[in-house]
């Protein structure tokens, strides 16, 4: 009886310190492939395909880079800014990235904003140019606070913002050489390091939104904020 008592106390605690060391590896991820719990690389469209996440942020980013704040300012130090007056026409896209939260609106949409971060993303509006969505991996099966972003480039208002023919290996493209280098805005200064990955995209356009084929590559960005 004493031994039994001891051998399931030991099974006990080897399957929670299982567990913990199980919580820790996930929360020092770089990010968590969606689809290891469900999740997809595609985020619904709401038109029967998907738009490729086709960059990552890390979750060994700066801290501050990876929240909503941080994020905007980020991304005016690379060009790109928040919708013309705040103003977002059409419905948001979601995605499911596998960590355990199901299917989550964009947290924002960001705009090339052409030198101007005030007003410049309203001539974006018109006559198109790069823009991205930004989903975040924070929940219980990935708490990597890794961001996700949907880039691609678009065309003007006249052709209803439709993604240019190879909008999507151009949006990550031109969002990878804006961040090239240093770049800073309100006092913060950023560097990055990107990695290009495969395997986490498929190649073609099948499931892909407007059939628009992309080359599978996904960029993942480790910036540092100072």
């Amino acid at each position: 009886m004493y031994w039994s008592a001891i051998a399931a106390a030991l099974l006990l605690l080897a399957r929670v310190e299982s567990r913990d060391s199980a919580t820790l590896l996930r929360r020092a991820d770089a990010f968590v492939d969606p689809r290891t719990n469900g999740g997809s690389m595609l985020d619904n469209a709401g038109s029967g395909g998907g738009e490729p996440l086709n960059v990552i942020i890390s979750g060994h980013s700066s801290a501050q880079v990876l929240t909503d704040a941080g994020i905007i300012n980020f991304a005016r130090a690379i060009g790109f800014s928040t919708e013309c007056f705040g103003i977002h026409l059409g419905d948001p896209q979601s995605a499911n990235l596998g960590d355990g939260n199901g299917p989550q609106n964009q947290t924002i949409e960001l705009r090339q904003d052409y030198g101007d971060p005030i007003a410049g993303t309203c001539l974006e509006s018109l006559i198109g140019g790069n823009h991205f969505r930004v989903f975040r991996q924070n929940g219980p099966l990935a708490p990597t606070g890794a961001l996700f972003l949907a880039v691609s480039q678009e065309e003007s208002v006249a052709e209803s913002h439709t993604i240019s023919p190879d909008g999507y290996n151009l949006g990550r493209i031109n969002l990878v050489a804006n961040a090239t280098g240093i770049k800073s805005f309100g006092g913060v200064t950023y560097s990055s390091v990107v990695e290009n990955t495969v395997g986490l995209l498929p190649v073609g356009a099948d499931g892909i939104n407007h059939g628009i084929a992309i080359d599978g590559i996904v960029a993942v960005m480790t910036v540092t904020a100072t």
